[in-house]
Formats: structure tokens, C-alpha cells, sequence
């Protein structure tokens, strides 16, 4: 089975590459915003839709007429940022259809464009370009540029992208024909709780720590954050410390990243089937009810669960998983979180005086008692097992 992967490796450009990286992604930002703008007034001016096709051929004339700018770059890259701005109108529509909240495409300011694609390998780009001594890339306009490549890049390179993470570049590369690698089968079944006082519990009992990245870092994101405050806007202090908070926060992300690998890869080398809880994070990191003059009930309190939830990092590792597991052959079930925690694994009684205390779980009708996550681990995996089941037979 072939599955698509994408690589991600961090970039070493000299000086002179990461100025040019740095020109790329504001022209492609500039041209990005000049075609909003395009289809902004034809449609307040005569009421016309203007379209991917319509803008795409102005793009001969516009490299033509701006041979040091535009024209320098990648005409295929600029096509995919045109299919960029594209989408979003597509997205936009698309929930005005169906009711939702639209969101009409915003101009993009200095540092919220951060990405430039080439559609294509060979194409204004090439992976691989010298071959033989360290891995480089070439990129029309930029060079022969270093990438420090961990892995090896297997199947073919569709599609490349770079991307500008505060002062650090990195390299995406995406690829389709890739192999799967399949596991051998260990016949383990585990269901997985997922927490905040623990990352995550499995049925057998093991229990993962929360490592609260963002937390171990709040006292300097707190110095910084402060400095930023006091410093005068749009100075070079300002901009530095600006930057020293990208950087703060990029590592706490890297961090999280780093440990939802780790934790997900374990889960996959040892166990042939996986069940985990549907979570909805966006519904449980809603804001409590209320205003800032009329506040309401615990409004502090559920502010600081919420800041807890997206520190761990949830769905990042649940999609992480997914992908792990799909590579590996092993399967991947969700399912109904309601009540797995308040449920007696003995003798099926839900209520929700059975759930003690945080770590502690009690039966009130047949006494049984265990670890609360390790109780909701098992109720998950005896759904999970259940659901297997039914989509079997």
C-alpha cells in the first residue's frame, strides 16, 4: 500500500539565500493582496467575479513589466499562490451555503504570509539539485540552498514548500508513492484516555505525564511579554524582543511536537489497535458565558482549563497518531467520550457519583474501585471493541 507523506527539514541558507527567501515570500505576499484587491473592486465597481483563470493570465504582463521583482521568481509558484487566494473565495462561499459564519479573505500583513509553494518538482525548484554531499534544494531566484535532512525522502516529490518560522526556514516536501511500512502484529489492543492532570492513560494502566510546556515557560514568556509592553513601537528593541517571543513560543511548540512523536509512536510499535475519545476541542475551550461587567459563573477558572487543554496539545497528537498508524497497518477507532469516565467497568452503573475525585473512581452500587482515567481507558477500548465489531459483521 502507497501512501502521501510529507518531510519537513529545516533550511541552512547563507546570508545572501535568506534575503532572497525573505524577498520571495513578500513579493508572493504583495501579489497575493494586489489580486484581492483586483477582485474586491471589479465586484464593488460592476458587480463581476473575477476568477483563478482571469489572474492568471495577467501574469505574463505582470512578470514582463516588473522583470526585478515578480519576474524573478517561479511563475509556477505564482500560479499556486493565485490557487491560494482562489480557495479561500471557494471556502468563503462555501459557508455562506451552508449558513455558517463566512469570513470574507483578509489581506495579508507583514508576517501573516509565511509560505510560498512550488506546485511542482522541476518546475522553478528541484529536490535533490546537486546530488552527492549534503542535500540541497534549488529554488528559481534563491540558489542551491542547504537542507539539513535527518531522513531519507522516499516516493516522488510532488510539491515543495518553504516556510519562515521566525528566524528559521524550513523545507516541506511532499511526496505520494511512498511505501507503507507495516508493523509486525503484537495481537495488543489498547483503549487511551486522554487528560489534563495526564497526558494520557491506556487500559493496561500505563500513564503518561503531561510535560505543560507552555506552562514551564510562562515565567520567561512573562519577562518578554513585558519587555514587549515597555518598549517603544516600531523600534529595533521592540523588534528584537518581538522576535525573542517568536522564538519562545516556536520552541514550546517544537517541544510539543517532539512529545506527541514520541508518545504516539510508543502507542503504535505496541499495540495492533488503538481507541481513543472523539474529542471536540473547539467545543470544550469555548469561553465561559459572559462579559467583562457582567462575568460569569468560574469564568477565571474555566479560562485557565482552556489555556490547559490546548497546552497539551490534544489534537496535534490525536492527528499524529492517525498518520503513524496508517503508516504502520495498525487501526485507528474514535469514539463517544460521553460518560467512559462515570461508567462502572464491572457492572455497567453510570452516574456521575462513581467519579470520587480526579484520580479516584468508586462504584456507588457495587463498590468497585480503581483509577478514574484507567476506568475510562477501558470503557473506551470495550466501545471500541464493540463498534470493531458491528463494522465487521
Amino acid at each position: 500500500m502507497a501512501v502521501i507523506l510529507a518531510y519537513k527539514f529545516l533550511l541552512r541558507p547563507t546570508a545572501r539565500q535568506a534575503a532572497a527567501l525573505a524577498a520571495c515570500v513578500e513579493d508572493h505576499r504583495q501579489l497575493y493582496n494586489a489580486a484581492l484587491e483586483e477582485r474586491r473592486g471589479a465586484y464593488r465597481r460592476a458587480r463581476l467575479g473575477i476568477r483563478y483563470g482571469d489572474q492568471s493570465a495577467q501574469l505574463k504582463d505582470i512578470r514582463r513589466f516588473d522583470p526585478g521583482g515578480q519576474g524573478r521568481w517561479s511563475f509556477s509558484s505564482q500560479q499556486a499562490t493565485l490557487r491560494r487566494l482562489d480557495k479561500a473565495f471557494a471556502a468563503f462561499f462555501r459557508r455562506i451555503k451552508a449558513g455558517q459564519r463566512a469570513g470574507y479573505p483578509r489581506f495579508k500583513g507583514v508576517g501573516w504570509f509565511d509560505t510560498v509553494q512550488w506546485p511542482k518538482d522541476r518546475d522553478g525548484c528541484r529536490w535533490n539539485s546537486i546530488g552527492g554531499g549534503p542535500t540541497r534544494v534549488y529554488l528559481q531566484g534563491v540558489g542551491h540552498v542547504r537542507v539539513h535532512a535527518h531522513r531519507e525522502v522516499d516516493g516522488r516529490v510532488k510539491t515543495v514548500s518553504v516556510k519562515r518560522e521566525g528566524r528559521r526556514w524550513y523545507v516541506i516536501v511532499a511526496c505520494d508513492g511512498v511505501s507503507a511500512k507495516p508493523l509486525p502484529a503484537t495481537g495488543s489492543v489498547v483503549g487511551v484516555d486522554m487528560g489534563v492532570a495526564l497526558f494520557l492513560t491506556t487500559s493496561g494502566g500505563v500513564q503518561v505525564n503531561n510535560p505543560r510546556h507552555l506552562a514551564a515557560s510562562a515565567v520567561r514568556l512573562a519577562e518578554v511579554q513585558g519587555a514587549l509592553a515597555r518598549g517603544k513601537r516600531g523600534s529595533n528593541r521592540c523588534r528584537k524582543t518581538r522576535e525573542r517571543f517568536a522564538a519562545l513560543h516556536a520552541k514550546v511548540r517544537r517541544q510539543r511536537l517532539d512529545h506527541a512523536h514520541k508518545t504516539a509512536l510508543w502507542l503504535v510499535r505496541h499495540h495492533d489497535l488503538i481507541v481513543h475519545e472523539d474529542l471536540r476541542i473547539a467545543n470544550m475551550t469555548r469561553s465561559a458565558k459572559g462579559t467583562v461587567d457582567a462575568p460569569g459563573v468560574n469564568v477565571a477558572a474555566k479560562a485557565g482549563l482552556n489555556r490547559s487543554i490546548l497546552d497539551a496539545g490534544w489534537g496535534v497528537f490525536l492527528s499524529i497518531l492517525a498518520a503513524k498508524a496508517e503508516s504502520a497497518g495498525r487501526t485507528i477507532i474514535a469514539v463517544d467520550p460521553r460518560n467512559t469516565s462515570r461508567t462502572c467497568p464491572s457492572c455497567g452503573h453510570c452516574a456521575r457519583e462513581n467519579r470520587v475525585s480526579q484520580a479516584d473512581f468508586v462504584c456507588v452500587q457495587c463498590g468497585y474501585a480503581a483509577h478514574a482515567d484507567v476506568v475510562g481507558a477501558n470503557n473506551v477500548l470495550r466501545a471500541g471493541l464493540a463498534r470493531q465489531a458491528v463494522l465487521a459483521a
